[in-house]
């Protein structure tokens, strides 16, 4: 699989190469995400370590996002916190890392272990990190408890946004089913011969933006897992990869009650199953939704 660098930041997250409109058409057509940077071991992994090796890192964005028709951005889906070089942090999370297309990043860690919070979800103090001078944090969300998050940059070397652009749209309807372009049987014939499958979901986030507020249209871009048809009733199913919900904007950001996850169980009829997770309480509650989806199969 051969990635294409569509965009590459500067450490002041100036542009060096590329363009974002390079990065977003790419992202429109279904492409998968992942970013480069570079950084030093005792500048953001152990700040009292006498080692300056260089590290490079190349992240996978499992889910990425399109708002506005211009703005991209991605999410680390599957990530568990590392605690490099030996295994993993110290207790057991998820590690939702955003990040937008000008580098500005964030990080929500829905805790797994089911330890008791010892505070109640709100704005909480940004505590000085005066050992991490490329670290930028702009604010702190929910401190004690199960779900903390926060929005920052840290000063990579660099950032390097590679995409593997060999995704094909074969269908997209409407909330009701309709086809709005492509076919059934496109999908249908790319999927039995084994491609891989990736839904677009329009207005996935909706749900996340208050009553009387006004967020900008957006689609989110999911991988599929299992896949099924139904040849007699002509219907494909999907459970998806799991699925990170971000309250819409520009930039995206975490915040209080501004995100969740859920998993996904899509139909070409519109139809949409969620299994969504509270990260404060690790509930999970059902739902079922209509969405305008369009569906996309890897391969040339």
């Amino acid at each position: 699989m051969t990635l294409r660098n569509v965009l590459t930041l500067n450490t002041d997250r100036s542009i060096r190469s590329g363009s974002t409109t390079a990065l977003v058409d790419a992202i429109r057509r279904g492409a998968d995400l992942r970013i480069g940077t570079a950084f030093r071991h005792n500048e953001h992994i152990d700040t009292s370590s006498a080692s300056n090796e260089l590290i490079e890192e190349v992240a996978e964005f499992r889910q990425t996002l399109l708002l506005d028709d211009r703005w991209a951005a991605g999410i680390m889906t599957l990530r568990m916190p590392v605690e490099l070089p030996e295994g993993f942090g110290p207790r057991p999370s998820m590690s939702f890392f955003l990040y937008n297309q000008d580098g500005t990043q964030a990080i929500a860690r829905p805790y797994l272990d089911g330890l008791p919070p010892t505070a109640a979800p709100g704005p909480s103090p940004v505590e000085p990190q005066p050992d991490m001078p490329r670290y930028h944090q702009f604010d702190n969300f929910d401190a004690g408890t199960n779900a903390p998050s926060h929005n920052f940059v840290y000063d990579f070397d660099h950032y390097s946004f590679l995409v593997n652009d060999r995704w094909r749209e074969v269908l997209a309807h409407d909330h009701t089913g309709r086809p709005t372009s492509g076919s059934l049987a496109a999908l249908t014939d790319a999927f039995v011969h084994g491609s891989p499958v990736k839904v677009a979901i329009a207005k996935f986030c909706v749900g996340l933006v208050p009553p009387g507020e006004t967020a900008p249209e957006h689609e989110a871009f999911i991988h599929a897992g299992s896949c099924y048809y139904y040849t007699d009733r002509k219907l494909f199913i999907t459970g998806t990869h799991p699925a990170v919900r971000v309250k819409p904007a520009i930039p995206l950001r975490y915040g209080t009650g501004g995100w969740d996850f859920c998993w996904l169980v899509a139909r070409t009829d519109g139809q949409v199953e969620r299994w969504r997770c509270d990260p404060y309480t690790l509930q999970f509650d059902r739902s079922t939704h209509r969405y305008d989806m369009r569906w996309f199969v890897l391969g040339d």
